[in-house]
């Protein structure tokens, strides 16, 4: 599976599990990091904290990588190597405010 692959299948696992404000952005030629970062909200903290232990039961079941952070907060991180997937409250998203950061980031 491609890094581009993995971040549409994480899209499409969070849009199916009814998160909002779903972005995808290709930051390999600004980072090693990784490839893409995919971006979300949930409502509330019960709902990011499933937003990600979906998107990290699904990966694993593909056998990818996915290590999740954050367990407690209102931004939960999902490290799958090559893509890394942020589920924020929009409170967090907000003040954080990551596409501000990554403002040279192409949106997919």
């Amino acid at each position: 599976m491609t890094s581009l692959e993995k971040a549409e299948k994480i899209r499409d696992i969070l849009d199916q599990k009814k998160a909002l404000d779903i972005k995808v952005m290709k930051v390999g030629d600004l980072t090693i990091v990784a490839d893409y970062f995919v971006l979300a909200n949930g409502t509330s903290t019960t709902q990011i904290k499933s937003l990600a232990d979906e998107v990290q039961y699904q990966l694993e079941q593909l056998s990818e990588p996915a290590r999740l952070e954050g367990k407690t907060s209102d931004w939960l991180l999902i490290d799958s190597s090559d893509v890394i997937v942020h589920v924020f409250l929009p409170e967090a998203r907000e003040h954080f405010n990551l596409e501000r950061v990554w403002a040279d980031a192409e949106e997919v």
